[in-house]
């Protein structure tokens, strides 16, 4: 793009699109009825859909595009020392402190200069404590026993379950370098702050890979995997002028990393990490070959037998953070004609179809003279291929507006023709156009839209 955007281009805010999730099933505030957890969201019938088609997209893209690439699924408990090599233990903490007043507590790195020299409370004026290391790590006890001896921690990362299984993969698989490993799961990090709705959790998904590659071909495979996770957000219809690329300055750069890009996305509160794509050296598997006793060497038999430690690239991103991006992204405002001339507004979320919750929505238009029959027999034509809904409640036009709500790219809507002669009408959720087309064309017919989507 020629000049970067300063601002989200678009009518979404986090207010809307929270009001959003919630009246259409995506996201609930965890234990609302008790008054809510912070830090913790759960996913309703629309929201753990999406959340599905997210992790499917990426899973695809990983392991079935790529031969050399393979899933695992690590347990989140692993033993502690695992901890201790990774340098959670030591290095993955925050700066924090405390009001002695009103008992806040906040980041001491996202607190002003002037707040931190006048050691003032920003919410009550009090007296802050001095910043101390606070380990992000959730801890707790495995065993009947409460003793520290049997203290384990919840994995903050997917990363290391990789790791420690890397020979094992090896050996089951007979994978040679370059080749990767990927796994999505649940991590979770004790945040200080968790804010902006599902931005920043205390328990989340992730979606991450870790190539493995021979020394000195780092930088190629560090530069082609950046192309290929910009191109995956391209092929799902994200909005690119919204996309731009961070590289991590020597003051950013984790402890591990020999370089780092972020891939940052344009949200209505800003630009913000999507995800990482890291140069990790061989720092990963160094260590647990130290922690551990076992030598990680791979053994090289294209060259001779020789012994040396991977490097390896690693693609990280959210889970629960792309979907939020993709509702952030898909949402829009519009004004249209309804009947009469008059000036109406529909709020629509514009989902690639290959990620939309539900794919198509069959509607009778009546319930009764058989259509709400001959209606639910079409759908179940269709969701053996396609994600369905049947809706025959309220007015069509009603129902078409709850269904740009939910995403749902199709409709089909089922009259009195079509017990005529087999037609249904085809509404496209976009354009808002309608086609009249047999019963038995639908499933092709909306496989091609699909193959051939364009967001307009």
């Amino acid at each position: 793009m020629s000049e970067e955007l300063t601002e989200y281009k678009g009518a979404a805010t986090m207010e809307k699109i929270a009001s959003l999730a919630k009246r259409r099933g995506f996201v609930f505030q965890s234990s609302e009825i008790y008054g809510g957890q912070s830090g913790a969201w759960d996913y309703g019938p629309l929201g753990s859909e999406l959340k599905n088609r997210i992790a499917a997209n990426w899973w695809k893209e990983m392991t079935q595009l790529n031969d050399n690439i393979v899933g695992i699924d690590s347990a989140i408990l692993m033993h502690p020392r695992a901890w201790e090599a990774s340098g959670h233990v030591e290095n993955f903490t925050d700066p924090l402190v405390d009001c002695k007043k009103c008992k806040a507590r906040f980041r001491a790195d996202h607190l002003s200069p002037e707040e931190i020299a006048s050691k003032k409370c920003p919410e009550c004026g009090g007296e802050l404590t001095p910043a101390r290391k606070f380990n992000l790590m959730f801890k707790t006890l495995i065993g009947a026993i409460e003793d520290d001896a049997n203290a384990i921690y919840l994995r903050p990362e997917t990363a290391q379950g990789i790791y420690v299984n890397y020979k094992n993969v090896i050996q089951s698989s007979r994978m040679k370098l370059p080749f990767g490993i990927a796994q999505i799961g649940k991590a979770f990090r004790n945040e200080i702050v968790t804010k902006n709705f599902i931005f920043r959790t205390c328990e989340f998904e992730q979606m991450e890979m870790q190539f493995f590659v021979k020394p000195g071909t780092d930088t190629e495979w560090f530069d082609e995997w950046k192309k290929r996770r910009w191109a995956y957000y391209e092929k799902l219809g994200v909005k690119i002028d919204h996309l731009r690329w961070h590289q991590h300055g020597q003051d950013e750069l984790a402890h591990y990393a020999k370089g780092a890009y972020d891939i940052e996305y344009l949200f209505p509160m800003g630009w913000k990490e999507l995800e990482g794509v890291h140069n990790r050296s061989d720092y990963d598997l160094s260590r647990h070959t130290l922690y551990s006793g076992k030598d990680l060497q791979y053994i090289d038999q294209d060259d001779g037998g020789k012994k040396y430690t991977p490097l390896i690239i690693e693609t990280s991103a959210g889970l629960t953070r792309t979907l939020l991006m993709l509702l952030c992204d898909a949402y829009d405002e519009e004004k249209v004609a309804d009947k009469g001339n008059e000036d109406d507004w529909r709020t629509v979320l514009r989902f690639h179809p290959s990620v939309a919750p539900i794919t198509v929505a069959v509607l009778p238009l009546m319930k009764k003279d058989g259509l709400a029959e001959l209606a639910k027999d079409i759908r179940n034509d269709l969701r053996q291929d396609f994600s369905t809904d049947y809706d025959q409640s309220g007015a069509i036009g009603r129902r078409y507006r709850r269904q740009d709500e939910a995403g749902t790219p199709f409709c089909v809507t089922v009259d009195y023709e079509s017990k005529e002669n087999g037609t249904v009408t085809l509404r496209f959720r976009d354009s808002m156009e309608q086609t009249r087309l047999n019963r038995n064309e639908l499933a092709a017919r909306l496989s091609a839209e699909i193959k051939n989507y364009r967001r307009t």
